[in-house]
C-alpha cells in the first residue's frame, strides 16, 4: 500500500487510512464540472485539463467573463446552473455564504453517481458572516453544504493553497509529494476523489466521514499543512475538537 490542502472532526483519530490505488493504474478522461473560477476553481481548470478532461466552469457572473480562462485551458465557460449537466465529477468551490444561492436541481442533470466535491470553508468574521447551524448545531462546514445542496458531498482541496496545485505536484512515490485530506460518507465516492487527487500529482489520507471532517477545517493543524502522509495524519489526530476563536462568529 501507498499514501495520498487558504482558501476542517467529531470522533477520533482512528482509521485514517494510507491505501492509494496501485502504481500505473491507468486513468480515464472524466466530464468535470467546476462551479467557482476563483483561485482554486481556475488552478484546478488548468490541471485538469491539461490531463485531458472535459471540464466546464462556471462563476458567479456569466460565461463571458470566462473566456481567458476557456482561451488558455479549453475548458467550457457555462452558467452555474449548467455546470453539472452530464458531470460525473463537480467540484463545488465557491464562498460559502454563496452556497445556499446555488441554482436548485443543480445536479439533475449530472451522471447517475455523480461525485461532488467541497472545497468550502467556513470564515465567519473574515467573509461568509454567522451561520447559525455551524455554530449552534454544530454541524461541520461540509455537512451544512451538503443540507443546503442537496447531495453528499467530498471534502477535499479545503486546506491546499491554489498555487500548490499548479506548482507541487510530484509523481507517486516521490519523497516531496505531499498529502491532502479527504473526507466523505460514501466509500466509492471518496475512491473516485481520491484516485483523481492522486491522478493530479498529491498522495491522500483518508480522514474519515464528513463529520469527521472539523479536522481539516480552518485554524486545524493540517489546514494548509504541505506534508507527508503520515504527518497529516499526525496533524489530522491532533486537531482540537473545539473551533478556534478566529474561526467562530
Amino acid at each position: 500500500m501507498r499514501c495520498a490542502g487558504v482558501d476542517g472532526i467529531s470522533g477520533g483519530a482512528q482509521g485514517l487510512c494510507r491505501t492509494l490505488p496501485p502504481e500505473g493504474r491507468a486513468s480515464r478522461n472524466m466530464k468535470i464540472g467546476i462551479i467557482g473560477a476563483g483561485n482554486i476553481g481556475g488552478n484546478l481548470t488548468r490541471r485538469l485539463t491539461a490531463l485531458g478532461h472535459d471540464v466546464s466552469v462556471a462563476n458567479s457572473r456569466t460565461p463571458e467573463t470566462l473566456q481567458d480562462l476557456a482561451a488558455e485551458t479549453g475548458a467550457i465557460p457555462v452558467v452555474a446552473s449548467e455546470a453539472a449537466r452530464n458531470a460525473e465529477i463537480v467540484v463545488v468551490t465557491v464562498p460559502l455564504k454563496a452556497v445556499p444561492s446555488l441554482p436548485s436541481g443543480l445536479f439533475d442533470e449530472a451522471a447517475d453517481g455523480v461525485v461532488v466535491i467541497d472545497t468550502g470553508n467556513y470564515y465567519p468574521q473574515q467573509r461568509d458572516g454567522r451561520i447559525d447551524e455551524i455554530e449552534d448545531g454544530g454541524l461541520t462546514e461540509s455537512r451544512w453544504t451538503e443540507r443546503q445542496i442537496g447531495h453528499p458531498v467530498v471534502k477535499a482541496f479545503n486546506g491546499t493553497y491554489a498555487q500548490d496545485i499548479l506548482d507541487r505536484h510530484r509523481p507517486a512515490g516521490d519523497p516531496e509529494r505531499m498529502a491532502l485530506p479527504v473526507a466523505g460518507d460514501d466509500a466509492a465516492a471518496k475512491r473516485v476523489v481520491r484516485d483523481l487527487i492522486d491522478e493530479l500529482g498529491f498522495d491522500t489520507v483518508d480522514a474519515g466521514g464528513i463529520d469527521d471532517s472539523w479536522r481539516q477545517q480552518p485554524g486545524t493543524p493540517v489546514y494548509g499543512l504541505r506534508g507527508t502522509p503520515a504527518a497529516v495524519e499526525e496533524a489530522l489526530a491532533k486537531a482540537p475538537s473545539e473551533r478556534p476563536a478566529d474561526f467562530r462568529g
